[in-house]
This record gives C-alpha cells, structure tokens and sequence, in this order.
C-alpha cells in the first residue's frame, strides 16, 4: 500500500499532467469515430476497441475499492454507485447500442485511452477505497454533496438523453450522418460531452477529492476540445447547419 502523501503526489502530478496536455489535444483532432484516420497504424472494430479501453476505469476502479477498507460510509457507497453507474453504461450497455457495423478505430487510441483509464479508475477506486470515509453520514446534508450530486444526475440525464438521440439518427443498417435535433442539440452540438463534463465536475463537487476533480480535469481536457472539433466538422459538412448552435456550453462556447 502507497503512502497517503505519495497517493496525493500522484493526483496532483495527474492533474498537471492534464492542464499542459490541453493545447496538444486542442490542436489536434483525435482520429476516432467521424475523425477516423488510418494514418495511426493498425485499426480495431470500433466496437470492440471502446469495450476494451473502457474496460480499466470499471475494473481498476472496483478492485482498488474492494482491496481497501472492509467499512465503508453510507456516502463512500453512494460514489461508488454512481462511478460504477456510469461506466457499466458506457463499457458494457453503450457500445452494444451503437450502430457503427464496419467502423474502426486506430489501436494507438484505445491504449492511449487504456492508459487514461487505468490511472483516472486506479486513484479514484482507492481514495474511495482507502481514504474516503472522512466524509462521514453527516456529509449527505453538506451543500457540497447537495449540490454535486444535483450536477452529477443533470449531467447523467443529458449525456444519455444526448447518446440516445444520436444512436437513434440511423436506421439499422444506415450509414452517413444528418444533423442531430432534440435535447440540448437545440443550443449545442455536443450535449453529450456537455453532459459528461457536468457529471464529472459534480462528481468532484460531491465527492470534495483531489482525485474527482483530477477525473474531471481530465474530462474536460478531452471532451471540451473533441466537441470543438465536432462543432467544425458539422459546420463543413452541412451547409445548413444552425448557425445559432454553440459547441459544448450553451450561449458561450
């Protein structure tokens, strides 16, 4: 077992790691999904490869919760609800909703993305495990837990209600793209990372760790741009797309 000291280190080594990462990932367009490039090398079902560089940030994040302490607070299992909640959709439900039949992505993204989610899955599923139970039964009244499981479920909401709408563009069987419409796609392009970016932060609102909130530095680092990126390519792809529609933060970005 790491010391608590070293563990922080680590966090916050994380985090920087994250904010100096931002331009590079704002400058250059991840080759996965409409991006796909084959200029990355060897290429994996797109299906199969989003189950696999999912798989950490669960499996990680469970096992490292288990090794730790045997009791846990009522709020400690709330977190860890809510994280587990989150990823069985999008590693095991989500990826078998998509229609992506013949889609690929290259393999230097899924580790990558391995990566990313062995550490985000390794310190969250131990501070929760080892450190968490400092937020005894009286934290479920705190402001701070309100008001971040309130942004937490919002976020949750969206970015499922967003998913559902863009799995739902297609018919079986369909290829292509068409500008999405309902939900938040009224005001942006990209509600479902919106809704993520929320989910994240309230994660780390609630939770009041340095380990949420380097999980939703992390988010923001990686969606905040992909949406961006998004935004363009519906703007040079559909001549008639809504001018009025923003990228990812409604009326702002």
């Amino acid at each position: 077992m790491i010391t608590t000291s070293v563990f922080y280190v680590i966090v916050y080594v994380w985090i920087a790691i994250g904010l100096v990462s931002f331009p590079f990932v704002l400058s250059n367009v991840a080759p996965y999904g409409r991006h796909t490039s084959s200029k990355w090398g060897a290429m994996i079902s797109n299906r199969w490869g989003w189950i696999i560089m999912e798989a950490p940030a669960l499996l990680v994040f469970v096992i490292f919760f288990l090794m730790g302490s045997p009791c846990h607070n009522a709020p400690t299992w709330i977190f860890f609800i809510l994280y587990a909640i989150h990823y069985i959709n999008r590693d095991i439900i989500f990826p078998f909703r998509l229609r992506t039949k013949g889609k690929k992505m290259p393999l230097a993204i899924m580790f990558m993305a391995i990566f990313f989610n062995l550490v985000n899955g390794f310190i969250n599923g131990y501070y929760l495990g080892n450190l968490a139970d400092e937020h005894t039964a009286a934290w479920l009244q705190d402001p701070r837990f309100i008001g971040g499981i309130i942004v937490f479920l919002s976020g949750m909401f969206i970015n499922m209600q967003s998913d559902n709408i863009l799995i739902h563009l297609r018919k079986p069987g369909e290829t292509g793209y068409v500008i999405p419409v309902g939900g938040l796609f009224k005001y942006i392009s990209c509600p479902n990372h919106f809704g993520e970016i929320l989910e994240w932060f309230g994660y780390a609102l609630m939770t009041w760790s340095s380990p949420g909130l380097a999980f939703a530095v992390w988010t923001m680092v990686n969606l905040l741009p992909r949406a961006l990126h998004h935004h363009r390519w519906y703007q040079s792809t559909f001549p008639d797309y809504p001018a009025e529609r923003k990228a990812v933060l409604p009326y702002l970005l």
